[in-house]
């Protein structure tokens, strides 16, 4: 599923117009980027947990000329499904 596809689809259920849900939408991911960016995690009971991962420094070898080279330290968004996703994931 696309963005656009997403966004038909929460017209549908939430009885929006498209225009409407998009803004939701992008209101909804600048939400959780924003509080991502801040390193503050967002919690959606049910969902999930959107949270920030510090990965430290590390070495690593460049597949083209089998040399070493050092891979900065940076920070990974991550996410980790809440109990119901999975579990409806998990369906037939």
């Amino acid at each position: 599923m696309n963005k656009t596809e997403l966004i038909a689809k929460i017209a549908e259920v939430a009885g929006l117009s498209k225009v409407d849900s998009k803004k939701a939408l992008d209101a909804t991911v600048a939400a959780i980027k924003g509080a991502l960016t801040k390193g503050d995690k967002v919690q959606l009971i049910g969902f999930g947990t959107f949270s920030v991962k510090k990965q430290p420094a590390r070495e690593g070898i460049n597949p083209a000329t089998k040399k070493k080279i050092k891979i900065a330290a940076k920070k990974v968004a991550k996410f980790k499904p809440g109990a119901e996703l999975a579990t409806a994931v998990n369906k037939k």
